[in-house]
């Protein structure tokens, strides 16, 4: 466990290598962090739910950063806002990597001092960690990408990215027909880590469907666009239009309209719109909007994982260095795409699964009490780690939200 815990923490920092120290502390909205706050918490989280119960002789290394750095756990006290957490200009970013040192060193020490079945919670609770972490790390690319592409100097992140060269346009779009009937979804009880969301697993009833074999395109979506699709009125929910109108939408999130065509904000910068990559940064109401002007829809959560489980969960993920979604290949068969390069609008609520309960004390607040006016996604994206997610791993924002990797994939009736 311990390499592994060592490989995830070095990971947030190498994602914040490329930074300059004024990127550290910009918050862009209210709904993202700063990379400083996001290395900070997820010490803070080390720190909470592993030191605190279990080091012996245990003192803090700064009591004010359990107020700072706890992110939405009413249970260990009252969490310094959101919103404000732009306004922290200090701890510096100095002291936040002194600070996630010295967590390292006092979890390296409780590991070579515990036994027993104090060691098997202490190692529950560290998996629990990395695969927070891991989040986080997704987040940090998110919530930094929201900041340097709506900057108007449009910076680059990194300008060694990988690029696959264009090749072969993407297979045409077909539908892969699945019978249906009776089928468990839910993560299995021995199938390795998973997060309470995930439990328990249990029986569901599908009508015959179809899915599209790849994602909705950037060049499928431009059709949309022309069509006049963001101002006909019909084909989006009620919230959506309203959502719509308010914030002025026409195009997805990182689009910008030039004489020559749209270009896209990419991690190394402003580039051409490429019509064979997987759209992305898109919301609910506009993947929901597109799928009625096409003629389908999306698919339940069930129907996805009930089609994702045969499949091996392989594909662009956040060692891939592209850090953007790639046109299909056409090698994963007979779903491509399924897993990374975008998470995956469904047309399924977040809501429990039948017998679920929320793990006793605080850390029971990790993800049942957001079971609210949100949406599931599935697949994981180019900006997630590898590893970190499953056939019945389940992701969950608002509709409106777009400044995450989020896509589409059709669906059908059978």
């Amino acid at each position: 466990m311990l390499p592994r815990y060592r490989a995830v923490r070095a990971q947030s920092a190498d994602l914040c290598a490329p930074l300059a120290v004024e990127d550290y502390g910009i918050q862009p909205m209210a709904d993202a962090s700063p990379p400083k706050w996001h290395l900070a918490h997820t010490s803070w989280f080390f720190e909470t739910f592993i030191l605190k119960p279990f080091a012996s002789g245990f003192r803090p290394f700064q009591p004010e950063f359990e107020y700072l750095f706890n992110s939405y756990y009413n249970g260990v006290g009252e969490p310094y806002p959101r919103a404000r957490r732009g306004l922290l200009s200090r701890p510096t970013v100095a002291e936040v990597y002194g600070y996630r040192q010295w967590v390292d060193e006092q979890i390296e020490a409780l590991l070579l001092t515990c036994a027993g079945e104090a060691r098997d919670e202490i190692a529950r609770r560290i998996e629990l960690g990395i695969n927070h972490e891991q989040q986080h790390q997704e987040l940090i690319l998110t919530d930094l990408k929201y900041n340097l592409g709506n900057n108007p100097l449009h910076p680059a992140y990194r300008e060694n990215l990988r690029r696959p060269t264009a090749g072969t346009p993407p297979t045409p779009m077909s539908y892969v027909g699945f019978a249906g009937g009776v089928a468990e979804v839910g993560a299995a009880a021995d199938s390795g880590f998973c997060f309470d969301n995930e439990l328990p697993r249990h029986r569901v009833l599908l009508e015959p469907y179809a899915l599209a074999n790849r994602l909705v395109t950037n060049g499928e979506y431009l059709e949309f666009v022309k069509a006049g699709g963001y101002t006909t009125s019909e084909l989006w929910l009620s919230d959506g239009w309203a959502w719509l109108r308010g914030e002025s939408i026409t195009a997805p999130l990182y689009w910008r309209a030039g004489a020559a065509g749209y270009r896209e904000y990419r991690f190394t910068g402003l580039a051409p719109l490429e019509p064979d990559a997987p759209v992305v940064h898109v919301s609910y109401y506009e993947a929901d909007a597109f799928a009625r002007w096409a003629g389908r829809r999306l698919p339940t959560e069930q129907e996805w994982e009930h089609a994702a489980a045969a499949q091996p969960c392989a594909g662009n993920f956040v060692t891939a260095d592209s850090l953007h979604p790639v046109a299909a290949t056409g090698c994963q068969a007979p779903l491509d795409q399924l897993f990374g390069d975008v998470w995956e609008w469904t047309a399924s609520p977040y809501a429990a699964y039948p017998r679920y309960r929320p793990p006793a004390g605080t850390l029971g607040e990790y993800n049942g009490k957001f079971m609210s006016n949100q949406l599931i996604l599935r697949g994981g994206s180019c900006a997630t780690p590898d590893g970190h997610v499953r056939a019945s791993y389940r992701n969950f924002f608002y509709p409106g939200d777009r400044w995450q990797f989020s896509g589409i994939r059709l669906a059908a009736d059978a």
